[in-house]
């Protein structure tokens, strides 16, 4: 293990925990202004309580996002400082319009969802959670911006060795950007979805006295997680025959492509290779389906990993530049694979409300229990695939991955970091699972005594 292994799995293992809980937030934040919305409409005693319940459990996963969020950003300064010396000017840009509006944003809301209940109007009170919604989603696109930058580089020019912002709105026009930030919203959105109707489901099939309370909820999650997860597969589609023309080595080494495709490109549905001697010992290939998602035609070559690996050291001088194919092929593999999946769990879900069948499929219950886990596994193996895939850069076609790290820190440094960070987000993992589930097993009446909506909308205790 070198220096730059050790940092890259540092900021690895801690960008991977952080965004467990970010489409938590993003989608969980979306799910409950839409429930705060039909309550204002029911006016409903137990619909209250369900929104009570739901927002303390996001307001957990809120605070520990936030806290994971700010260390992940000391790194930059301890093991990538090269890399931040030459990208400052233009990364810089966007996170500080995230932490300035867009951050403040929702968190300024959130604290007047959690204390206004009884000193605003029910209907502020709503659109405080609509714009903590919003605050996330911008905070999403603002972070994105700044990642779509390592992408495809645009808007920028070269100045004594470092990458100078050119144009602002180019940065805001990027191509990568339009295909990834809807990309990763409807994943949010999917993540938010499961969240709620998974915890339902726990009340449905355990806690009969509170069916008729959990039920709406557990209705609204499917609906949200099955438009979700519909929309990450579309768009995701989007996002991969962008990448056949910005990216195409990573697009090459998701497929495992090794040498140029036939003029009808099958894709594999799985394959079993050795990355060193390029030999497939089994695969299951569907005949034309590159193709067609290449270039939504029938016919239409691919060019494979040898053929580009000539073209880069051509561009850019001699080097290796195939990233991990093992990693790359399988994360994009089990990634769709756990899309499919959402699909089919919310569709199916949202038929048996449709015929009034849940709680006479317990099995299905029970899938759904533990469904609350496939939208963050699908998301972990999204951003592998997006950023192992993208090496040997760090900044793709400026500036490589080995050339980003801190000069003067030696390894056990890294060593100590990683050990201390580690250690420390598992003590945050172990308080937050533990809430979680102490809160769930409380569950709605466990909160403060329900306050009742007079007809001229003040709030009355009860």
């Amino acid at each position: 293990m070198t220096d730059v292994g050790l940092a890259r799995l540092q900021f690895g293992t801690m960008t991977i925990y952080h965004f467990i809980f970010v489409p938590i937030t993003i989608g969980t934040a979306f799910v409950l202004a839409i429930l705060e919305t039909r309550y204002w409409k029911t006016r409903k005693p137990e619909d209250r309580k369900v929104l009570d319940f739901f927002g303390r459990l996001f307001l957990i996963n809120f605070a520990v996002g936030v806290v994971t969020g700010i260390l992940q950003e000391f790194q930059f300064g301890m093991n990538w400082s090269n890399y931040s010396r030459f990208v400052g000017d233009v990364f810089g840009a966007p996170l500080a319009v995230e932490a300035l509006a867009a951050f403040f944003l929702e968190s300024t809301f959130v604290g007047v969802w959690i204390f206004g209940w009884d000193r605003i109007s029910p209907r502020l009170h709503t659109w405080s959670m609509w714009l903590v919604a919003i605050g996330t989603s911008l905070s999403a696109f603002w972070i994105l911006t700044a990642n779509s930058f390592m992408q495809e580089p645009v808007g920028y020019r070269l100045i004594h060795g470092h990458a100078a912002m050119d144009n602002f709105f180019a940065l805001l026009g990027n191509p990568q950007l339009w295909v990834e930030f809807p990309h990763v919203e409807a994943a949010a959105l999917t993540t938010g979805g499961f969240f709620v109707a998974s915890i339902s489901a726990y009340f449905l099939r355990f806690k009969k006295e509170y069916r008729e309370w959990y039920m709406p909820a557990f209705r609204i999650g499917l609906i949200v997680a099955a438009v979700g997860s519909v929309m990450v597969v579309v768009i995701g589609h989007d996002q991969a025959q962008h990448l056949i023309f910005a990216q195409p080595m990573k697009m090459a080494a998701s497929e495992a492509l090794w040498h140029d495709s036939a003029l009808h490109a099958s894709w594999s549905i799985v394959s079993f290779f050795n990355p060193v001697t390029h030999y497939t010992w089994f695969s299951i290939p569907v005949p034309y389906m590159l193709s067609i998602l290449a270039y939504n035609r029938l016919t239409g070559r691919v060019r494979g990993i040898s053929t580009l690996q000539s073209l880069y050291v051509h561009r850019y001088g001699p080097g290796n530049y195939v990233p991990p194919v093992l990693v790359t092929y399988w994360s994009f593999r089990l990634m769709i694979l756990i899309g499919f999946l959402m699909a089919i769990m919310a569709i199916l879900g949202l038929w048996y409300v449709r015929k009034h069948q849940v709680e006479g499929h317990p099995t299905y219950l029970k899938l759904m229990n533990w469904s609350i886990l496939l939208p963050s596994f699908g998301n972990i193996m999204g951003w592998v695939m997006t950023e192992v895939g993208r090496q040997p850069w760090i900044v793709f076609g400026l500036q490589k991955t080995v050339h980003g790290v801190s000069p003067t820190v030696p390894i056990y440094e890294v060593a100590i970091s990683f050990t201390g960070f580690t250690l420390l987000y598992l003590i945050i993992g172990i308080i937050e699972v533990r809430l979680l589930l102490k809160y769930i097993g409380l569950g709605p009446e466990a909160h403060e005594a329900y306050v009742a909506p007079s007809d001229d909308g003040i709030l009355q205790p009860e």
